[in-house]
């Protein structure tokens, strides 16, 4: 599968244009997403924010090709991923895109170091290498002294640590993120964020942050806010005061 192109900064890295998700059970059709239009450049950190349930989690799985859209059209890094088949769309995730699950989703088997390098090993990389690769960024993580213990000697706060790692190992285009500090104490999240940001602020890529933590506002360079399923604001420029666009 070819390559994502590399896009200037200030392009759009996410493009969507009237997205609408349903979800579909014996008990009927819940509309989550309600024509969502929204434009996110490269080479920026944008945070997604709304309240509990209002779709952001939907909207980021949409984007990063996990989840189906209903309808609309969405292109990310240049790739409009729903005329893709399921098999080239997860090709192209593997390859490009970094996913922070909320629930960690780590493998209780693996140490840290190997959870982290699993992107590397689906790349082609033996375990071992991988381990040894990722270890650099764990020490910048704060996790170099627990990177071979398993996910059930770590904290809440180590284990979604590992997960940032993870998602950062293969060097994504894409980042995205749900709630990455929301289990972190100040020092920890304020890490994470700047590792996030140095990550973000580079052509052709892109880093979406769902949050609900007002601490990690002053590092966005833009936030779009999220309400009943629709985006009903896009705040640009660094920190919290910020211009509002309706």
């Amino acid at each position: 599968m070819s390559a994502a192109p590399v896009l200037e900064a200030a392009l759009p890295a996410i493009r969507c244009r009237g997205v609408t998700k349903e979800f579909r059970s014996a008990a009927g059709v819940t509309p989550v997403l309600h024509g969502i239009d929204l434009e996110l450049p490269a080479g920026e950190l944008a945070l997604l924010v709304g309240p509990s349930g209002c779709g952001k989690t939907t909207l980021i799985s949409i984007l990063a090709g996990i989840l189906t859209p209903t309808a609309g059209t969405i292109e990310v890094l240049g790739a409009s991923l729903w005329s893709m088949s399921d098999r080239q769309r997860t090709a192209w995730r593997r390859l490009h895109v970094g996913f922070v699950f909320q629930a960690y989703n780590l493998l209780p088997a693996l140490t840290a170091a190997e959870n982290a390098a699993l992107p590397l090993v689906t790349q082609g990389r033996r375990l071992g290498e991988a381990s040894r690769t990722v270890l650099p960024l764990l020490d910048r993580l704060g996790l170099a002294p627990h990177a071979q213990k398993l996910p059930s000697q770590l904290s809440g706060g180590q284990q979604q640590r590992v997960a940032i790692a993870r998602a950062l190992a293969h060097a994504p285009d894409l980042v995205v993120c749900d709630e990455p500090t929301a289990a972190l104490d100040a020092a920890s999240g304020r890490a994470v964020i700047e590792l996030l940001r140095e990550v973000a602020v580079a052509p052709g890529r892109a880093v979406l942050v769902v949050t609900h933590d007002s601490r990690i506002y002053p590092y966005a360079d833009r936030i779009a806010a999220m309400e009943d399923g629709r985006v009903v604001a896009v705040r640009t420029g660094p920190g919290t005061d910020l211009e509002i666009h309706p």
